[in-house]
């Protein structure tokens, strides 16, 4: 496994894959792994096959936090990172530098940033409003670094997901979006980097979100016309609220495809929500 320091240095690597004719595939991630990131990896290794190649970028993207956002504290475990990817069988790990990536932006230098305009409006967008701008724009610049033939992303940041694949279409990158199934522990916890945040009590109540996701679930599917999202909502925001470090941020019924909101659930619609467990801010959504 071979790791890659400058972007300038991966490029080069990238554009000799190019001439030579092997597919890349593409796994972006903020690091700290868990099996959720190692099932994108498995998933990008089933795509390109023997002959291809599989690159992690492991990058924690300060474009993307807010000032009041935990980016100085986000987990990081550089041995493990690499120790994992080694085993997984990676080609490449990416892991640039701020200074390599935005150089000049310490000084004000640099001014240019990809902003998708519609998908990222509500939801994450709403509740963190600088957030996509800084994924499009390290997505962008890590798509014309690798020059992947697919990237794959995990279900759990389904608008993530969605925005990118827009990015991708609008801006002409040849490269397929693949959207990979959300691992989750056995009690149903979708799995998070940020999950090590969270002390045994708060670990316990975070369950929540996966038996919001099944009571919204069950209650769609058991009723004979679709229900009003405002009554589902609040029936919801009911069962988070007995958990006595939870709050929630929000929750959203959408069509998966636009992203639209919609005022009557049935089967089809998508569920997506966001629950602070003490401090730590998690995320889930499911089809209903």
């Amino acid at each position: 496994m071979r790791i890659v320091r400058s972007p300038a240095a991966m490029q080069r690597l990238a554009l000799d894959w190019k001439r030579s004719g092997r597919r890349v595939g593409f796994v972006p991630t903020m690091g700290y792994l868990h099996d959720g990131h190692l099932s994108l990896v498995r998933h990008a290794r089933g795509r390109v096959g023997d002959g291809g190649v599989v690159v992690v970028s492991i990058y924690v993207n300060p474009t993307q936090f807010a000032p009041t956002e935990d980016l100085s504290r986000y987990p990081r475990d550089w041995a493990r990172d690499t120790r994992l990817c080694r085993e997984e069988g990676v080609d490449v790990v990416f892991a640039p530098t701020d200074a390599s990536m935005y150089a000049g932006r310490d000084a004000g230098r640099y001014s240019t940033h990809v902003v998708e305009e519609q998908l990222s409006r509500g939801m994450e967008g709403a509740s963190r409003p600088t957030h996509f701008r800084g994924v499009t724009t390290v997505v962008a610049k890590l798509f014309n670094l690798v020059l992947p033939d697919l990237a794959v992303f995990g279900a759990k940041d389904w608008q993530q997901a969605a925005v990118i694949r827009r990015m991708a279409t609008d801006l002409n990158f040849p490269v397929k979006v693949v959207v990979a199934p959300t691992r989750r522990e056995p009690d149903g916890l979708a799995m998070s980097s940020r999950n090590a945040y969270l002390s045994p009590s708060e670990r316990a109540q975070a369950v929540v979100l996966s038996r919001v996701l099944a009571q919204a679930r069950a209650a769609v599917r058991s009723a004979r016309r679709p229900l009003g999202a405002a009554v589902l909502r609040a029936r919801l925001a009911s069962l988070v609220s007995k958990q006595p470090d939870a709050r929630v941020d929000y929750i959203e019924f959408f069509d998966p495809e636009t992203l639209a909101p919609t005022a009557r659930v049935g089967r089809g619609a998508h569920l997506a929500l966001a629950v602070f467990v003490g401090k730590t801010r998690l995320i889930d959504n499911g089809r209903l």
